[in-house]
C-alpha cells in the first residue's frame, strides 16, 4: 500500500516510538492524527515538527482505555481528514514490579495495564475498522513487546498484557479479512525516555545482545511503516530486537 495521501492515527503518538512513527508517516505523505492522553505538550510538538516541513498533522486527545473517548477521537479525525486508512496501536503503559513479587501485582495493576495495552488496542481497531472496510483497504499495526514472547519484562502483568496483544493481533487479523491487514511489530529494548536514569542497566544489556546495540525509535518506526505498506501480510508477529530472542 502506498502511504501517500493516506490518513493515519498513531496512539501515544507524541513520544518515543509513537513520535518517530508519526513523523515518518508524514514524511511518506500521510496525514497523521497524533493521539495523546497525558502528553499534550509532546503531541503538540510532534505536530509542529510535521507542519514545519509542510506535512499534515493534528493532535487528538483520547484515553484509549475508554471506548467513548476512542469513538469521539475517530469522529474528530474523520471530520478533519475525511477518513482513516491506517492505525498504529502504540499507546501502552507499564508498572515496574519485580517479576517474582506476585503480591505487588495487585488487581488495580492488572486492570490498568489490560485496559490500555489490550482493550485500548481493541477499541481503536473496532472504531476504525468500518471506515477501512468501506474503502476496502486498511492496515493496522499493534506494537507489542518481546516481554510478551519471553514472559520477562518490567512486570509480570505487563508481559502478560503484551502476550495478549500478540493474540489480539491474530484474532483481529482473522476477523477483519479481506479488507484490513493486522500485524504486530515487537520491539526489544528501544532507546526511549523509559531508560532515563537506567543508563548503566542499558549498557549492561547491550553487552548481551547479538547485534551489540539498542534499537532507536526511528528503526522501529521504519518497520511499522514497512508493515503498513505491505499488502500481502496479515496476522504476523514481527520481532525487531537486536537478536535478543534469537
Amino acid at each position: 500500500m502506498d502511504l501517500k495521501q493516506k490518513v493515519a492515527i498513531v496512539t501515544g503518538g507524541g513520544t518515543g516510538i509513537g513520535r518517530a512513527t508519526s513523523i515518518m508517516l508524514a514524511e511518506r505523505g500521510a496525514s497523521v492524527a497524533v493521539n495523546y492522553s497525558r502528553s499534550k505538550a509532546e503531541a503538540d510538538e510532534t505536530v509542529q515538527r510535521i507542519q514545519d516541513y509542510g506535512g499534515s498533522a493534528v493532535a487528538v486527545e483520547a484515553d484509549v482505555s475508554r471506548d467513548a473517548e476512542v469513538r469521539a477521537m475517530i469522529d474528530a479525525v474523520v471530520q478533519r481528514f475525511g477518513t482513516i486508512d491506517l492505525l498504529v496501536n502504540n499507546a501502552s503503559i507499564t508498572r515496574h514490579i519485580p517479576l517474582d513479587d506476585l503480591e505487588a501485582a495487585a488487581e488495580d495493576v492488572w486492570d490498568d495495564l489490560f485496559a490500555v495495552n489490550v482493550k485500548g488496542m481493541f477499541y481503536c481497531a473496532r472504531a476504525a475498522a468500518p471506515l477501512m472496510k468501506s474503502k476496502k483497504q486498511g492496515a493496522i499495526v499493534n506494537v507489542g513487546s518481546i516481554a510478551g514472547l519471553t514472559g520477562s519484562g518490567s512486570s509480570l502483568p505487563y508481559a502478560v498484557s503484551k502476550a495478549a496483544v500478540h493474540g489480539l493481533t491474530k484474532s483481529l487479523a482473522r476477523a477483519l479479512v479481506p479488507e484490513i491487514s493486522v500485524n504486530s511489530v515487537v520491539p526489544g529494548a528501544v532507546a526511549t525516555r523509559w531508560w532515563a536514569g537506567k543508563e548503566e542497566q542499558m549498557q549492561r544489556l547491550i553487552g548481551h545482545l547479538p547485534l551489540q546495540r539498542i534499537s532507536t525509535p526511528e528503526e522501529i518506526a521504519q518497520m511499522i511503516c514497512a508493515v503498513l505498506a505491505q499488502p500481502s501480510m496479515t496476522g504476523q508477529i514481527i520481532t525487531v530486537d537486536g537478536g535478543q530472542t534469537m
